[in-house]
């Protein structure tokens, strides 16, 4: 919003002045992390406004100077690290309140001329913000995931200082996850996994011709990510779950955002939608937990997705389009022990198609060695159905 509007620091200082998230518990929301099967939380600590979520030293520009005054930062890690969920921190290398960070084409308050700009970054040091990133980094406690965000053409790893940064945090933090935003992309070290925004990938994304972990962002309604009170372009619970199935059958993570509103809980529609996702996930997170994509050689189904678990061996069907009368799984003949819907675990059996059926009544697609599973007329009532099959 701040760069949309072209808002002065001042005029956006009053959003400062004005905020008090009172209704913020932190308890209640890793409550309801848990609820919806949520793993790992990643808060953010300081977006491209540069207003920070902590009691930072280095910025006034933060929590404890608005009327909330507390930070916010350490009751959340106590509350999900208590419900055994992961943390993560987002914090934003763009800082449009910082005084010595560099004005370009994205800057709210940039001049409009490329000379203007050039002229008014002669008092502002990208050093110095350099050294202001390094200082804020080093006061985190130990987490799991640092999600950087993020580089483009005006700011890349250069102005970031991003091989000084990364060393620092992998000194600070051997275990870390951090994600390929500080435009290190050309190293080895400098990243942990790929972070697609906005959309699924077609296919599991590879580095130089290797599959690499990835993770996907995305958010409840259609552009925002943050609370928008106008914003009703809201994806639905299922395209939600879908949305999940399909990431991890491309062997990627789902990061879900949710904006919480000025009095700090979560609206509605968002509380709809979490508990929509942990009632499907309370009889369906075999099909997610531990789950990648399906091993090469077996055809994914018409109007299906596969994920499959390495460990205990067995594969999921998440059927996106619930058939009329039966399943045709192409490639599973001998592969499957015993099948069986997942939500209520009743039995499903199969046969082998044995000759090529090109006109009958029965199965006029079905070739011959095609493994065909008849199924319910009515289709279970979940959101997104699963068959779950244990392999030979």
């Amino acid at each position: 919003m701040m760069m949309a509007e072209r808002t002065s620091r001042e005029r956006y200082k009053l959003y400062a002045d004005m905020f008090n998230p009172d209704l913020y518990d932190p308890v209640e929301w890793a409550a309801t992390a848990k609820a919806t099967g949520m793993k790992y939380v990643v808060f953010t600590t300081k977006h491209l406004d540069g207003f920070c979520m902590w009691d930072t030293k280095y910025t006034d520009f933060k929590i404890t100077n608005t009327p909330y005054g507390k930070d916010v930062l350490k009751p959340l890690v106590d509350a999900f690290r208590a419900e055994g969920i992961r943390i993560g921190f987002y914090y934003s290398m763009i800082d449009w309140n910082h005084p010595d960070y560099t004005y370009d084409h994205m800057h709210p308050n940039r001049p409009d001329s490329e000379e203007g700009r050039a002229e008014a970054n002669k008092n502002r040091d990208m050093k110095k913000y350099q050294q202001y990133m390094k200082n804020q980094l080093t006061e985190f406690g130990q987490i799991d995931e640092l999600f950087l965000d993020y580089s483009y053409p005006s700011k890349g790893h250069n102005e970031w200082d991003s091989e000084g940064m990364l060393k620092l945090i992998r000194q600070l933090q051997p275990q870390i996850l951090v994600d390929n935003r500080a435009d290190l992309n050309h190293t080895s070290w400098g990243w942990d996994f790929l972070t697609p925004e906005m959309f699924v990938p077609h296919e599991w994304p590879t580095v130089n011709g290797e599959r690499v972990p990835w993770e996907i962002c995305q958010n409840f309604d259609g552009w925002s990510f943050g609370y928008a009170r106008d914003q009703h372009h809201w994806k639905s619970t299922r395209q939600l779950i879908v949305m999940l199935a399909e990431t991890v059958s491309k062997g990627g993570n789902l990061l879900m955002n949710v904006g919480p509103t000025g009095r700090g809980t979560f609206e509605d529609r968002a509380i709809e939608r979490f508990k929509g996702i942990g009632e499907w996930m309370k009889v369906h997170s075999r099909a997610i937990y531990g789950c990648t994509q399906a091993p090469d050689g077996f055809q994914t189904p018409k109007n299906c997705l596969l994920t499959y678990n390495p460990e205990t061996h067995r594969m999921y069907i998440h059927v996106l389009e619930w058939p009329f009368k039966s399943l045709h799984l192409p490639g599973f003949e001998g592969k499957v022990k015993y099948a069986q819907l997942l939500n209520d675990a009743s039995e499903l059996g199969w046969y082998t198609q044995t000759y090529a059926d090109p006109g009958a009544h029965t199965h006029e697609t079905s070739k011959a060695g095609d493994l065909i599973m008849p199924v319910p007329t009515l289709k279970p009532n979940v959101a997104l159905p699963v068959i779950e099959l244990i392999l030979e």
